[in-house]
């Protein structure tokens, strides 16, 4: 899934003919292996990305079960959208039977009929079903990751400002009318702001107001008020003018410390 990710994001670059930043942005493997990094140091606490298949706990936010690699939440609906990709590609999984439960929790923090049946049933598969990492694969690049990365192209934005956009989508959604705190609505307040770099405006200070828009709305949700994956994180590449996201990297999330070195690892084929 990943390498139709990667076809459908060049093929949009190359019918826009954008040709944005100096380097690859996260079309390219290893770039896209590293935002994957820093969106789990966020997300998990780590940068092990690859480890986050199996995870699942209520965190208390009130959107349910929390899970996978980037989130995927009970009350929200892409937790049901992993579940159902499995059941098309893998049908009569274990997971299969808690699909009517997950419709009727969605918009709600509730377990009823799920419980621990259906987060062993959750971690089980991850350990042990290629076909249910790449259905969260697949959910995460059509709903959050393709999207962020087709906007940011059209924004004129290299690497840096993909994955800002993609952690945006990953942690407030494409929108949300109610709060205007979804990703559309932080877009929207940045270029009101700033021109984007596709309108001739200065990269810099476009994603500062980016950032300045997603600190107000992390600011806006009691579970999430901690800004620090924006202000010591994605802020210091930003301020540095890394707008490849090139390593060595070094940041903060919660008081923890990162490094990405020069010579990081490529991602496993």
């Amino acid at each position: 899934m990943l390498l139709a990710f990667l076809i459908a994001v060049g093929a949009c670059t190359a019918c826009t003919g954008d040709d944005s930043g100096s380097g690859d942005g996260l079309e390219d493997a290893a770039k896209m292996d590293i935002a994957m990094r820093i969106v789990s140091s966020a997300e998990n606490s780590t940068l092990d990305w690859k480890a986050q298949y199996t995870y699942i706990e209520d965190i208390g936010d009130g959107r349910g079960y929390t899970a996978g690699i980037i989130g995927f939440c009970s009350g929200t609906g892409d937790m049901l959208a992993v579940v159902e990709r499995y059941a098309q590609a893998r049908p009569g999984n274990a997971l299969e039977r808690f699909l009517p439960a997950l419709r009727a929790v969605e918009g709600s923090d509730s377990h009823e009929g799920l419980g621990k049946p259906f987060t062993r049933a959750w971690e089980r598969a991850a350990t042990s079903d290629a076909a249910f990492r790449a259905a969260q694969d697949a959910e995460r690049d059509e709903t959050y990751l393709l999207p962020a990365v087709r906007r940011a192209e059209q924004d004129g934005l290299g690497a840096l400002g993909q994955l800002i956009y993609f952690d945006a989508y990953v942690m407030h959604g494409s929108d949300s009318s109610e709060s205007s705190t979804g990703f559309r609505a932080l877009r929207e307040k940045a270029l009101a702001g700033a021109e984007s770099p596709a309108e001739g405006g200065d990269e810099e200070e476009y994603l500062n107001a980016f950032l300045d828009a997603r600190v107000e709305a992390i600011r806006k949700e009691p579970s999430h008020t901690d800004s620090s994956r924006v202000e010591t994180a994605q802020r210091v590449f930003v301020r540095e003018g890394n707008f490849d996201l090139e390593p060595p990297l070094n940041w903060r999330v919660y008081g923890d410390s990162y490094h990405i070195g020069a010579t990081a690892a490529p991602p496993a084929e």
